[in-house]
């Protein structure tokens, strides 16, 4: 599994584009991909940034590429 920081840096190269963590995060969750909860997260039930929907793409775009995800 690819960290934050190879998927920030895939997106930067490709897109150049720059994303928050908080959105891979979020992406994540909506993928199914597990993660940790954060220490510093502050609402369990809510996200306070979400992904917008301009970046999901090519948030998911480095899923597949790291093979995180499958292709749809």
């Amino acid at each position: 599994m690819a960290t934050y920081k190879e998927i920030q840096n895939y997106i930067k190269e490709k897109y150049n584009s720059s994303i928050k963590t908080c959105w891979i995060a979020d992406m994540k969750e909506k993928n199914g991909i597990y993660t940790k909860p954060a220490p510093n997260r502050i609402s369990k039930s809510e996200r306070i940034y979400p992904c917008p929907d301009s970046h999901q793409d090519k948030i998911k775009d480095a899923f597949v590429h790291f093979g995180m995800v499958n292709e749809k």
